[in-house]
């Protein structure tokens, strides 16, 4: 299950940060960001919805994370 999140994460060495704490997290998913992108993507592959959990993780770094609807 492939699931896309709006984020306010704005440079290379924070996304990393965050991605070891979801790696961390979630070791069986997949994680990317695309911060070329105006929303700040994040990016979720995994074999079940893990939507509520990233967004409680990434809150709880002080960013902000929201689920794009398709």
């Amino acid at each position: 299950m492939i699931e896309v999140f709006k984020t306010d994460i704005r440079n290379k060495t924070t996304a990393k940060a965050i991605l070891n704490v979801l790696k961390l997290s979630f070791p069986s998913a997949n994680f990317n960001f695309d911060l070329n992108d105006c929303d700040k993507i994040l990016r979720t592959e995994s074999s079940q919805s893990i939507s509520n959990q990233v967004i409680e993780v990434v809150n709880s770094q002080g960013f902000r994370c929201e689920f794009l609807e398709e």
